[in-house]
């Protein structure tokens, strides 16, 4: 899978390699397409990560949520947790093509999305698209860089086309923005706004593996991996984009019982009624959680949602969406904590 980086960009590169075929659609989440049933399919992508990746087993979980959901995400954690090993990882297993940005201060937006060029010979301007027309585009530390050039993807990852000098283009179908971003090094750094924050479906906060996790990461570097080179972990594709509407179509037909959705209701009311925040959860972030429940459930191998399902998925819908007041966060608040609070106070159904 090649690799394209943010600058110099020439043109579109990308190069779709392996294509993995696509197998009939099925009618229902078990039988799933061809062979495989959903939860299959996340059983050989999370075999495939763990070449590469010990441990961070919810990271994992919750990527293979944002592929299969459609939606974007942001991984939040300190240097060296393998976030960045994470995507490129995905980006092997998910057979699209990849770019890479690395988000500095000095990035333009037309960095990001391309310009036209005049071309003398033929006396026309032709499109010389950025590394935002690949099918994955890892945003790495995307909090570097100013607001004019963060907002650079706000229509890309909403409407999945960029508008430019005022003439739309389509992005590739699918398309996915995986973000990093570090917690800890705020010099120098641009937080990104509640605009920007609400376009990710998932935030996956990143933490240091468990003691017998990193003695297995040791492990492996001795016995030859390295992450520079994931040629030395043999990773093969498992998806391509052309399976992903089948896919897509499947986690579509997950039943959601009514006391279901009502619990979803219940939980984004709560978290606009709560003292401690100056933001709650809006109606998009409701929908949030219901399309990701529904691929959770599908991943763990059921056709229907459960409140369990709900509260695995509440904390990483929600967190990014919500605004703590300054006293709140005196106090010692987190989002994390407000949305525990609110899961206790609202009624599971039966």
């Amino acid at each position: 899978m090649e690799e394209l980086s943010s600058a110099p960009f020439d043109g579109m590169t990308a190069n779709p390699g392996m294509m993995v075929s696509s197998p009939p659609l099925a009618a229902s989440v078990q039988p799933a397409v061809g062979p495989l049933t959903v939860q299959e399919l996340a059983r050989r992508i999370t075999a495939e990560m763990h070449k590469a990746i010990v441990g961070q087993d919810e990271l994992v979980e919750m990527m293979i949520v944002a592929v299969l959901a459609g939606g974007h995400i942001l991984l939040e954690g300190v240097p060296g947790t393998a976030k960045t090993l994470s995507v490129r990882t995905l980006a092997r297993i998910f057979d699209v093509s990849f770019a890479r940005i690395q988000f500095t201060p000095d990035l333009m937006p037309s960095d990001i999305l391309g310009t036209s060029i005049y071309d003398p010979r033929t006396q026309e301007f032709n499109l010389k698209r950025g590394p935002i027309f690949a099918g994955l585009v890892l945003a790495d530390e995307v909090n570097r860089t100013p607001p004019k050039t963060q907002s650079a993807l706000l229509e890309a990852m909403e409407e999945r086309r960029v508008t430019i000098d005022g003439i739309p283009n389509n992005l590739p179908e699918p398309f996915l923005v995986c973000a990093t971003q570090n917690p800890i090094e705020y010099e120098g750094t641009y937080p990104l706004p509640e605009a920007q924050l609400d376009r990710f479906m998932l935030k996956v906060n990143v933490g240091y593996p468990a003691a017998e996790e990193e003695e297995r990461i040791l492990d492996k570097v001795q016995s030859g991996f390295r992450a520079q080179n994931l040629d030395t972990a043999e990773i093969h594709p498992v998806l391509s984009g052309s399976d992903m509407p089948a896919y897509r179509d499947l986690i579509e037909k997950v039943r959601v019982d009514p006391t279901v959705l009502r619990y979803i209701v219940k939980i984004a009311r709560a978290t606009r009624e709560n003292r401690n925040l100056l933001l709650g959860a809006s109606p998009r972030a409701a929908i949030t959680l219901l399309n990701t429940t529904k691929a959770l459930a599908a991943i763990r191998g059921r056709d229907f949602v459960t409140p369990d399902d709900i509260k695995t998925m509440a904390r990483p819908v929600l967190r990014h969406r919500l605004i703590l007041r300054p006293e709140a966060e005196i106090e010692g608040y987190t989002n994390d904590r407000i949305v525990e609070t609110v899961l206790q106070s609202v009624e599971v159904p039966r």
